[in-house]
């Protein structure tokens, strides 16, 4: 029982510091909203996006924890298991008669079966739950995206999905790319316009706008990590290759960013899913929906 307390107060802790992190962003939040002069549309739109990238990021990191201590009490299951095989191979080298379990290893191992088995049903909870947030998500994205005769080109979730799926659009209109290249270009970008992106960058561990080096090293990951690009980084490679680039989300309104550029080349168009993948925000390719693997069967 002292067990249980244990892991249920750490989920207790847990949550108190998510709604105590939540209500310091959304005061964050206000601020942001109040500071945008009254009839700058420009600024508006920017401030929005890196308000749905801080809840974003916030939302990312609140999962992430989650799954760390979940992980943390299936790691006794596995504990557990090691030390039945030991004893068993230890029995079956002397042929000694089974030593009963004492009642400390007996309790750990049901908890820990218990805990398997919690895991397993919830995950099957969630892949069965029509009204699961990812689920809800995907079905207001296809309606979207069938009105307009379009759908889905899935790009891997591997945090170049951004650049991928710059890259797919990119390509179905002729220019050749390679994700590399893409990274860098942002990268220079954007340090050659610092003036742009510095004043909405904000460190996520103090709530303070970035310091030059620490922007220095923002722009030095995107082109050498696998760091997660956002709606910055859509704006500098719309600017690059001088294409207006169209955002498709399930809640909330369509982004379009380069407009300047929509009456001169094709529009670039991404999904962008809060939902749909535990490690947070993911985009896609848009392509017509006649190209799209399975498209009867979806209809």
């Amino acid at each position: 029982m002292a067990d249980n307390g244990e892991g249920d107060s750490a989920e207790e802790r847990l949550a108190q510091e998510h709604r105590k992190e939540r209500k310091e962003l959304q005061a964050k939040i206000q601020g942001m909203k109040h500071a945008v002069p009254k009839g700058d549309k420009k600024k508006k739109k920017e401030v929005t996006a890196e308000i749905a990238k801080l809840e974003a990021e916030l939302e990312q990191k609140h999962e992430q924890e989650i799954k760390e201590l979940k992980e943390s009490a299936v790691s006794d299951t596995t504990e557990s298991d090691i030390v039945s095989e030991v004893n068993n191979l230890t029995i079956a080298a002397t042929d000694k008669v089974p030593q009963k379990k004492s009642k400390a290893q007996k309790r750990k191992e049901k908890k820990a079966a218990k805990e398997k088995e919690k895991e397993q049903r919830i995950a099957e909870e969630e892949a069965n739950n029509i009204y699961s947030a990812r689920n809800i998500e995907a079905r207001k994205l296809k309606e979207i995206l069938l009105q307009r005769g379009l759908g889905i080109k899935e790009i891997s979730s591997d945090g170049h999905c951004l650049y991928n799926a710059v890259q797919d659009q990119l390509e179905r209109h002729g220019v050749q790319t390679s994700l590399e290249s893409l990274r860098k270009q942002t990268s220079e970008y954007m340090l050659k316009h610092a003036d742009e992106f510095l004043p909405f960058l904000i460190d996520s561990n103090t709530g303070d706008l970035l310091t030059h080096d620490q922007y220095v090293k923002y722009c030095s990951d995107i082109a050498n990590t696998a760091a997660w690009a956002g709606h910055h980084e859509i704006k500098a490679l719309s600017q690059i290759f001088e294409h207006c680039i169209e955002i498709i989300q399930a809640d909330g309104p369509l982004l379009t960013i380069g407009e300047d550029f929509s009456e001169t080349n094709p529009q670039i168009i991404l999904s962008y899913h809060r939902h749909a993948y535990g490690l947070g925000e993911h985009y896609n390719s848009v392509i017509p929906r006649e190209l799209t693997e399975n498209s009867d069967e979806e209809s």
